[in-house]
C-alpha cells in the first residue's frame, strides 16, 4: 500500500510541475510565493506560541508551511484537522 501512495505522490508531483511549466506565469510570481511562504511560517509560529490553540503543536516543516502558503487560513484548519484525525 505504501508503494501505491508513493507512486501516486510522484505522479501527481510530476503532473503539477508539467502544468506549472506549461503555463504563462506572470513576472514576480516567485517573489509573491516567497512572501506567502514567509507569512505562512510566521502564522504557524504565532499559532504555536500564542496559546490560541492549547494542546496543539503544528510543526514548522516545508509541507505544513507550503500547505498554509497555498491555502491560507483554511490551510491551518486543514493541517490541524489532519493532525487531529491521524494522531488521535
Amino acid at each position: 500500500m505504501k508503494t501505491f501512495w508513493l507512486a501516486l505522490l510522484v505522479v501527481s508531483g510530476l503532473s503539477l510541475i508539467v502544468v506549472l511549466l506549461r503555463r504563462n506565469v506572470p513576472k514576480g510570481w516567485l517573489t509573491r510565493f516567497g512572501i506567502h511562504l514567509v507569512l505562512a511560517a510566521f502564522a504557524l509560529y504565532a499559532l504555536n506560541f500564542s496559546g490560541w490553540v492549547t494542546g496543539w503543536y503544528v510543526p514548522l516543516n516545508p509541507f505544513t508551511i507550503g500547505t498554509v502558503a497555498l491555502l491560507g487560513v483554511p490551510g491551518i484548519g486543514l493541517v490541524l484537522g489532519l493532525q487531529w484525525s491521524l494522531l488521535s
